[in-house]
């Protein structure tokens, strides 16, 4: 049997290139979309196509080439969260798997700098250094011993449960199947997501944004948490309820929080918007999307998307399929 035919619609840096063909020179043969020049050599190239690499394939393919593609396709996209495809101008055949926890090692890192910047006061104690105020009047947390629970236990949380280890933090999870193979303190489902919110004294978010997720996180799951405890997001901004989160942070001034991912964001929505002023409270600290942005994370990304690809080319179940219904949104 020859080789099957993937196609690359997106144009990759060298090194991402060099990631993918290491992983699929020998099981297909890679084309780039951006090769082809006319509507007709596109067409034939995305008909012929057994497999398509995409990193946002929406962007990438006009609406109508859809209709090219072949029955049980597969698209593998570069990118953890698909809440932004449209699924609707995506044949129903088609198999779409994401790229869950390919980014997950500089994401966890990010989490372990944000909640130590909380937890330490840094941002707090350098404003009023800076207005020439020698600012000794709260204790920092020590983490040995607190427990971090994590809403969601994939690659990312499993990358910052071994850093939190590290610090001899107890570690806490819900996900979907209620199990995992990694030696924690407790793993639940979401049915047992108000225990981890109520015995957690740092809480990451790290479920993906789907209409079951959507708004997860609110003024009921706010008040369970400790008044002194950290909600860190790196997911999505829509995962937990903007106002809520602002009123309880006014109320609860202890209560720290770093957000990673916002409601309104430029990539999403063409620009970036606050309804709240977040930024004016001292028990908050923002970044703007930026946990998985570090160079060495792009090739390794594009190796693991790759890898996926070769399992489905070779008759094996993909890792990651998306289920289209979960972001039908209401």
């Amino acid at each position: 049997m020859g080789k099957k035919n993937v196609l690359v619609t997106f144009s990759p840096e060298p090194e991402w290139k060099e990631a993918m063909e290491k992983v699929l020179s020998e099981a297909a043969n890679l084309s780039y979309l951006a090769e082809y020049q006319t509507e007709q050599e596109r067409r034939k190239a995305i008909e012929n196509a057994d497999a398509l690499l995409s990193f946002m394939v929406h962007n990438e393919l006009k609406k109508e080439e859809f209709e090219y593609l072949r029955e049980g396709i597969l698209i593998q996209t570069l990118l953890a969260g698909v809440d932004a495809v449209p699924f609707s101008i995506i044949p129903k055949s088609v198999v779409l798997c994401c790229n869950a926890g390919a980014w997950a090692e500089p994401m966890a890192e990010h989490i372990l700098c944000m909640m130590l910047a909380l937890g330490k006061n840094l941002l707090k104690c350098h404003k009023k250094l800076a207005a020439g105020e020698f600012y000794r009047d709260e204790y920092n947390i020590w983490f040995l011993g607190k427990t971090a629970g994590f809403i969601g236990y994939g690659g990312i949380s499993k990358a910052t449960a071994k850093l939190l280890k590290a610090l001899g933090m107890k570690i806490m999870a819900v996900n979907t199947s209620g199990k995992t193979d990694d030696n924690i303190d407790f793993i639940g489902s979401i049915k047992d997501m108000d225990k981890v919110l109520s015995e957690s004294h740092v809480v990451i978010i790290a479920v993906p944004l789907t209409r079951h997720t959507k708004g997860l996180i609110g003024e009921r799951e706010l008040g369970l948490m400790k008044p002194d405890a950290i909600l860190i997001n790196p997911a999505r901004g829509e995962i937990i309820q903007e106002k809520a989160l602002f009123e309880h942070m006014k109320t609860h001034p202890d209560f720290k929080v770093g957000i990673d991912a916002w409601w309104i964001e430029p990539f999403t929505h063409g620009e970036f918007k606050v309804n709240y002023p977040f930024f004016d409270l001292d028990n908050f600290l923002g970044s703007p999307h930026n946990s998985n942005l570090v160079p060495e994370i792009y090739p390794l990304a594009a190796e693991r998307a790759a890898e996926n690809v070769k399992r489905f080319l070779e008759g094996k179940k993909p890792k990651n399929i998306v289920n289209p219904e979960d972001y039908m949104w209401d």
